[in-house]
């Protein structure tokens, strides 16, 4: 499976918020958002990932983007991991049914039973106007093509 591409309708998925509501497919309409899918929560390179993003939050608003993170730990963990960066990027759950959202944006790491780290843009039409999936899971994408995304968008 590869990742979602450009100019394919975002998938159908159910996420958990961090207060257990359900982010689905629909949550998406209207915005133009970023869903930036890592493997887990404290682990070296999903850390400075999401610093890294979070410094850069103002301009992604600017451009008009909400950015969120998504992994297959339990909501619980990314609280947890939130709070430990201090960062403000809003975390969504695909813990259970484990990787369901990961597997239809074709970002799952079937071998590991976690995300594989990727980037994919949601147009307010819920049509995905870029992705982006990492050579491998020690790769950090940089802001910098978050930003080509949007412009590209």
């Amino acid at each position: 499976m590869s990742i979602v591409a450009p100019g394919s309708p975002a998938p159908d998925f159910t996420l958990k918020t961090a207060t257990g509501e359900d982010f689905t497919r629909e949550s998406l309409l209207g915005n133009t958002t970023v869903l930036v899918f890592y493997p887990f929560a404290f682990s070296p390179v999903c850390t400075d990932q999401l610093q890294i993003y979070e410094e850069a939050l103002d301009e992604l608003h600017a451009k008009g983007a909400t950015i969120y993170g998504v992994s297959c730990d339990a909501t619980y963990a990314q609280t947890a991991f939130k709070e430990k960066l201090g960062i403000s990027i809003e975390q969504l759950s695909d813990f259970e049914p484990k990787g369901a959202a990961s597997r239809a944006f074709g970002a799952y790491f079937e071998p590991g039973g976690m995300s594989n780290r990727a980037l994919v843009i949601v147009g307010p039409d819920g049509v995905v106007t870029w992705s982006h999936l990492a050579a491998n899971l020690g790769e950090l994408p940089g802001v910098n093509l978050i930003f080509d995304g949007l412009a590209a968008a």
